[in-house]
């Protein structure tokens, strides 16, 4: 357990002091970045499935 706990203070420590952390506008920034990549990504994987559904529908609709 001891270690564990050891684990956990170096840990802390090493992000106070050896971590360079952005800028808050620059955090911001890159935070809006990563959500509108995140949603056209999930829009175009949305796309993908709905058209790829459709397709397959078609295709057993066919074969019955």
């Amino acid at each position: 357990m001891a270690g564990i706990v050891n684990y956990i203070k170096e840990s802390f420590e090493e992000l106070k002091n050896n971590v360079t952390w952005p800028a808050w506008a620059e955090a911001q920034r890159l935070t809006v970045v990563v959500a509108v990549f995140s949603i056209i990504f999930s829009l175009a994987i949305w796309g993908v499935d709905t058209a790829f559904s459709g397709v397959i529908k078609e295709y057993f609709n066919l074969i019955k």
